[in-house]
């Protein structure tokens, strides 16, 4: 999923997963704290997250530790940058998740993040890559910007089975649209997305926030 308001799209995915009895990880990688993500799922979803707490475990983003560590009963602080240590934090944080019939869904938003980084760049691109095409035992919904890295997100985009879009234009208005589906029929409709102009701004100032305070951080590692 790409485009801007992209992670207030995604929500409604992990929403109706868990809603339908499903269990998720949690990766916005934008996010220093968690606490927006739980308000913007009860104000937009009307889904209260402490209501499934067996159900979801959360993956916070710290560059600055060498692989990951827990620090609260469903919350892990890990160098995402590393491909290795996705891999270890999310096998992790699935075993402190309860299991479900429907399976775990993967959320993880802004993953353009990680290429910033000189050293893991091409490392994270294969890395997702693989888990794109190989990894069947979870779903995956992953959202980037493409702004930056363009070419190298489109791997990313090629090798997902499904490809949506968002889009934001003035006054604040966010649209929607689906590019692929994997064997299935499907609208090609953009539909405007009904979110409220102060959470669209609130999500487009922390994640500008974010990028000056973290990018200049990862282009060192």
């Amino acid at each position: 999923m790409g485009g801007p308001g992209k992670p207030l799209v995604e929500f409604a995915f992990v929403a109706s997963w868990l809603k339908s009895g499903g269990s998720v990880i949690s990766i916005p990688v934008q996010y220093p704290r968690m606490e927006l993500l739980k308000t913007a799922m009860k104000k937009l979803y009307h889904i209260d997250l402490k209501d499934y707490q067996q159900k979801i475990s959360y993956i916070q983003f710290d560059p600055h530790i060498d692989e990951y560590e827990r620090t609260e009963d469903n919350l892990l602080k890990a160098n995402l940058l590393k491909p290795e240590i996705w891999n270890q934090a999310v096998s992790t944080a699935d075993n402190m998740i309860e299991q479900s019939d429907l399976g775990t869904l993967v959320f993880a938003s802004a993953l353009n993040l990680l290429l910033f980084s000189p050293t893991h760049k091409n490392g994270s691109i294969e890395n997702m890559k693989k888990i794109l095409k190989e990894d069947k035992s979870k779903s995956y919904i992953f959202s980037v910007s493409t702004s930056a890295f363009a070419e190298k997100i489109k791997i990313w985009e090629e090798a997902a089975d499904n490809l949506m879009y968002t889009r934001m234009e003035e006054p604040m208005k966010l649209f929607f649209k689906i590019d692929k589906m994997k064997g299935i029929n499907f609208s090609t409709e953009e539909i405007n997305v009904p979110i409220s102009r102060e959470m669209l701004l609130e999500i487009k100032d922390l994640a500008e926030a974010t990028r000056k305070r973290i990018i200049p951080d990862i282009m060192k590692i």
